[in-house]
């Protein structure tokens, strides 16, 4: 066996299983968990001496060295990968080792349990398949017990096994032990999990981790390794839909190589893959293999990398996909929390959430309901004071930046569950849950010459006629802040006054329904405005007065709006401010936010906005009071529509 020692600020000790033996090919990762000082690491040591795993000579070593510094020889101190770790006496990181028994491989994550270093355990039981839960004889289920059994549930660990250790401080009384068990049993019952087996161990003393304990002879049940060796190993999700996140992009000679661990499904040369949430479409020409020939396909549970037929640009951080099985592209969905940073989860505050590669700012939307993980009791707070605290969980909504490719818990997990950092700490996990998501097709991409316009039995004059007016696109363009949202629901409401059929579509709005899937880049800037065109376009076709607030920065997706309207029926209103002034004005405190780097891509500061050279009005905010911009329009429409049959 070879073995690794951890030095100081290096990663923790991670030891493999014996050079030259044949490894059994199974392989099953379980998570150690536990209160501190319930005796995990010793736990752990006494497992890897009672299965033989250690290497030659490293015991001898170990205790030669406890008596040279005159203090009792540990199994603890097998584990302790960090100095401070043994400075402390509490396990502070998660470390990963090999044992193998004559039947499978195993991983084991040893998952801190002090509740300082708790929110490492996301991290640590996140590739699980099954736990072994630590709870000391002596002390009984603490808060970190219960809290640790919630967040297996959460992360979908339901293979179980409680492990009551130290059973000598209570001289191996079946009595605690079953006291133990009823009260952890039924705890564990309300949030849906059911334990394989409760085994009273001794770790100290290897009392039925590898053998049968004579101190017990009232237990007749398995041993650590048989309760072990009877899990079971799941097997890969092949016949998932395809989730191939993109870990990194190498270049060798010509070729460009897009390396990732395949999550879920299969891959093969020639698949048409999606590239999400980038959207970009292109075709495996080649898998390649780290050190090994190329093959001509992949599935879950391999690292590979992949070349493309189209040298399309794609970056760390995208998920590809087959693309007649896309993920969701969002940017809000509804999302379960463990939080455990020092400062509660809040709304309206930015974080940054990592899913497989991807790493996208976020904020709380609405929090729906908060729940103490180590009672599971509701906890009552006012609206305006709703939050979730540390050790907490929250059932709410999240909204990110960008759109965010994912998919729920129920459906692919790996793609359906993540980790909240609060600046430089990761503060929460939490899985994404079940909701009626909208999914974009597989043919999204493809545009069909077998699309025609459909057209009913009454036609636009006629709804025109009815209605006393022409139907209308009034585009309000210019900066943020330069008024155009407080111009059109003033305009607005003095139109309905009159008895017009009109309506306002403001950006915001559009942003938390047609639009939520879309962010701030140049391309999603341009589709927002594709989208709010058409949907304006029906309101046109429809009779009715819309009235659109939106920045439109760009020329070119303004003509384009132009352009699918009929003749005199797009009205463009350049609401002109100086960005000087906007900024004085900034309603909602955006320019702050994008002096100081909060926000990117804001136009005025960090991006442009190219004016309109010939507008059909022109309103100098920084002059006009609202009420004279107001009439300037009105007084625009009364015009346009003097000569008409049908006025404004």
């Amino acid at each position: 066996m070879t073995h690794k020692d951890s030095t100081p600020g290096k990663t923790p000790m991670e030891t493999h299983p014996p050079g030259g033996t044949a490894a059994p090919h199974e392989q099953l990762k379980i998570v150690i968990v536990g209160h501190v000082d319930h005796g995990k690491s010793t736990f752990v040591g006494r497992l890897f001496h009672d299965t033989g795993s250690l290497p030659d000579g490293k015991l001898e070593q170990l205790q030669k060295a406890a008596e040279r510094r005159g203090v009792p020889f540990e199994w603890a101190n097998l584990m302790d990968a960090l100095q401070s770790e043994r400075d402390q006496n509490i396990t502070i990181d998660t470390a990963q080792i090999w044992f193998q028994t004559p039947k499978r491989q195993y991983v084991i994550i040893d998952a801190p349990g002090h509740k300082e270093f708790l929110k490492n355990m996301i991290t640590g039981a996140a590739n699980a398949e099954a736990a072994l839960l630590l709870i000391d004889a002596h002390e009984g289920v603490q808060e970190n017990s219960r809290r640790h059994g919630y967040l297996l549930n959460l992360l979908g660990i339901r293979q179980v096994a409680v492990l009551v250790n130290k059973m000598d401080l209570e001289n191996y009384s079946e009595a605690r032990f079953n006291q133990i068990e009823t009260e952890y049993r039924q705890w564990l019952d309300t949030v849906g999990i059911t334990p394989k087996v409760f085994i009273p161990i001794a770790a100290k003393h290897g009392d039925n981790i590898a053998s049968i304990s004579a101190r017990m002879p009232w237990w007749h049940g398995p041993t650590v390794l048989a309760t072990l060796d009877d899990f079971k190993v799941s097997d890969p999700p092949i016949n998932q839909p395809l989730r191939f996140p993109i870990q990194d992009v190498y270049r060798f000679d010509e070729r460009r190589i897009l390396a990732g661990r395949i999550e879920a499904g299969s891959i093969k040369v020639g698949d048409r893959l999606v590239f999400s949430p980038t959207n970009k479409v292109s075709t495996v020409k080649s898998i390649e293999r780290w050190n090994a020939p190329a093959t001509e396909s992949a599935a879950a549970g391999e690292s590979v990398g992949i070349t493309l037929t189209e040298q399309i640009f794609v970056e760390r951080g995208v998920i590809a996909a087959l693309e007649t099985a896309p993920p969701y592209e969002l940017t809000r969905f509804k999302a379960r929390v463990f939080w455990l940073g020092k400062k509660p989860l809040a709304r309206k505050k930015k974080y940054k959430l990592k899913l497989t590669t991807q790493e996208v700012e976020c904020e709380v939307d609405s929090i729906e309901k908060v729940i103490d993980a180590s009672t599971l009791a509701t906890v009552s707070r006012s609206h305006n004071e709703l939050f979730v605290g540390r050790h907490e969980v929250g059932d709410l909504t999240l909204r990110t930046r960008k759109p965010l490719a994912f998919d729920t818990l129920n459906d692919i997990v790996p793609t359906g569950r993540f980790v909240i950092v609060d600046g430089l700490d990761v503060s929460g996990g939490g899985i994404i849950a079940e909701d009626n998501y909208p999914r974009r097709t597989h043919d999204g991409h493809t545009k069909s010459d077998n699309i025609y316009w459909s057209h009913g039995k009454v036609t636009v004059a006629q709804r025109e006629a009815r209605n006393g007016q022409q139907g209308r696109v009034l585009w309000l363009t210019g900066l943020s802040g330069s008024g155009k949202s407080t111009i059109a629901t003033e305009l607005e409401r003095q139109l309905f006054n009159q008895g017009r059929h009109v309506y306002v579509l403001d950006g915001d709005i559009a942003r938390h329904g047609l639009c939520s899937d879309l962010g701030f880049s140049h391309e999603d800037r341009k589709e927002n405005i594709r989208r709010i065109g058409e949907v304006a376009r029906l309101f046109a076709d429809s009779g009715v007065i819309c009235i659109t607030a939106f920045i439109s920065p760009y020329r070119s997706d303004r003509d384009l709006v132009r352009k699918i309207l009929p003749r005199d029926r797009f009205v463009e209103v350049y609401v002109n401010a100086p960005v000087q002034v906007c900024e004085k004005r900034d309603p909602k405190g955006l320019y702050a936010k994008a002096r100081s780097g909060q926000i990117k891509e804001f136009t005025g500061v960090s991006a442009p906005y190219e004016a309109p050279p010939a507008p059909d009005i022109e309103l100098r905010t920084d002059k006009l009071t609202v009420a004279e911009s107001v009439a300037a329009i009105m007084e625009y429409l009364a015009l346009q529509g003097a000569d008409s049959e049908v006025s404004i």
